[in-house]
């Protein structure tokens, strides 16, 4: 007897686990669509850019409208189970990635512990493709040095790592800021002979905009890189605004390109970044598409790919404006599910 009492405990408390677990991160399953049977990852943490509101936004449409299961993980703080960007060692759930089709990240100075980073460099290390919003360029700050050529910082000259997971996955590491945030906006101009690409399918210049800045990318790219969409600095917070005169828009910066490349066993691989992506800037519908195409793409679904793929808000969306500590506090993941 005491040994099934020993037993009926510990499978409680094994089953307990499983239910706080599943209560750290978000899934909206997916039906029928083009997206049926692949699962995308969605990593978000970052303190500034509202990364816990981006991701389970673009979640949903590719999950509601694409027929992909989608699961979003959080930064989230251990005391309460909350999400907490300001928590930035700690991302529960991450080796759903052992089994992902895609990994969109959102993430900015994250550093996180071997254990967890481990799900990430293996899922790189594996060749996967790879979706990258804003921060991504600089989506680590690893205090550990098993896995320090993906800090942003890194000093590499002699390897392909010089830059981290920023610049030698994405393309870029952070440099600056091109403007600053606040009183300048972004409007999306498609780069000159792009515009065959599927990724720009159904998207014109001007229909991105954001209130975000353009961030400084060193030009050229790297030989492996194709920039598709061009920043114009706008002089104001509309996107009717005007163009910015002077240097800040000769040249324009790139803020989407695609970047190709291959494992060392040979395997190619595919990844889309976008330095735009912050809650506000998503409620514009070409940057909705951008990332909608972007993500398609990314799984080898371009051809799936049409001008009106339905890139409709699912749901209530009022995003917080980006900024340090503005995030809603005591937010739960379970919270963001669909009702």
């Amino acid at each position: 007897m005491r040994l099934r009492a020993l037993f009926l405990i510990a499978l409680a408390g094994l089953t307990g686990g499983s239910a706080r677990a599943a209560d750290e991160w978000v899934v909206y399953e997916g039906g029928d669509g083009p997206g049926k049977g692949k699962h995308i990852i969605f990593v978000s943490g970052d303190e500034e850019y509202r990364s816990e509101e981006t991701l389970p936004q673009l979640a949903k449409i590719l999950a509601k409208h694409h027929g992909f299961k989608c699961t979003v993980l959080f930064a989230i703080d251990p005391k309460d189970g909350t999400i907490n960007p300001n928590k930035n060692d700690n991302i529960p759930g991450l080796e759903a990635l052992d089994k992902a089709d895609l990994m969109v990240i959102f993430t900015r100075f994250r550093n996180l512990p071997d254990e967890q980073m481990k799900h990430i460099v293996d899922y790189v290390e594996a060749g996967k493709p790879i979706v990258g919003l804003r921060t991504a360029t600089h989506a680590f700050a690893l205090s550990s040095k098993t896995y320090a050529n993906y800090t942003w910082t890194n000093k590499a000259k002699d390897s392909a790592w010089d830059g981290g997971f920023g610049r030698h996955i994405l393309g870029e590491t952070w440099v600056n800021h091109w403007v600053g945030n606040g009183s300048l906006s972004t409007r999306g101009i498609l780069v000159k002979d792009a515009e065959k690409n599927p990724i720009l399918k159904g998207i014109k210049d001007a229909d991105i905009w954001g209130p975000t800045g353009v961030y400084e990318v060193r030009l050229p790219l790297a030989d492996d890189c194709t920039p598709l969409v061009l920043g114009e600095v706008v002089n104001g917070m509309k996107p009717t605004d005007k163009r910015l005169e002077g240097k800040k828009n000769d040249p324009m910066m790139p803020v989407a390109w695609t970047k190709a490349s291959k494992t060392k066993d040979g395997k190619a691989t595919r990844a889309f970044t976008t330095t735009m992506g912050a809650s506000q800037d998503l409620e514009s519908e070409g940057l909705r598409r951008l990332l909608v195409n972007a993500s398609f793409w990314a799984l080898g679904l371009e051809e799936k790919i049409t001008p009106k793929l339905n890139v409709d808000i699912v749901g209530e969306y009022k995003p917080r404006p980006y900024g340090n500590d503005k995030f809603e506090k005591a937010l739960r993941p379970a919270d963001l599910a669909i009702k």
